[in-house]
């Protein structure tokens, strides 16, 4: 950002008193723009021990299947925006049960937050963003079409915890140079 969002003048790089990063520091007005993580907000929604899947017709990813999730809006609570998600990928309305899955993603900036969800009457469609939505029984699921490690991690976590009963809440840091997961 070489030009302030607040006044319009020229930024620099520079660090904030009391900070210990480089920020773009305005020279007229000396507003500070922090650049923070963007955080996704999603469902994995169920019926009838199903899971509802939605294939990609944008990029990153086209084609490839995900669980309903997006950026999360301002004045928002991050379950609205799960809801809300799905309802824009998967015409679908969920009841949230409970956050479920939440990752750090640090080398791209986003933090994705997953909440186990059930299908409002079995109902779905494809919204504008998904090519199809379908339920998928554990067998059918389209392992190697995944579109993120994060669903994909969800998934077996779902399919895990059901054998128990027991669906606690899983944090995980993805896509570290450790584990060599996208």
């Amino acid at each position: 950002m070489n030009f302030c969002g607040n006044c319009g003048h020229k930024t620099t790089e520079k660090i904030p008193l009391g900070d210990h990063q480089l920020r773009r520091v305005c020279t007229e007005c000396g507003h500070i723009h922090y650049v923070n993580p963007k955080v996704i907000c999603g469902a994995l929604a169920l019926w009838d021990n199903k899971v509802l899947l939605c294939r990609r017709a944008i990029e990153p990813r086209y084609g490839l299947w995900t669980l309903p999730a997006g950026y999360m809006e301002l004045f928002e609570t991050m379950e609205q925006g799960a809801a809300r998600e799905t309802r824009e990928e998967a015409q679908a309305e969920v009841e949230i049960e409970q956050l479920y899955c939440m990752y750090n993603i640090p080398r791209i900036g986003q933090i994705y937050v997953l909440f186990k969800a059930q299908l409002v009457d079995g109902t779905f469609g494809a919204g504008e963003e998904s090519i199809e939505c379908r339920l998928f029984e554990e067998h059918e699921i389209p392992w190697t079409e995944l579109a993120f490690p994060s669903v994909e991690q969800t998934l077996k976590h779902y399919f895990a915890d059901r054998k128990t009963n027991q669906f606690i809440t899983h944090l995980e840091t993805l896509g570290t140079r450790l584990d060599h997961t996208g």
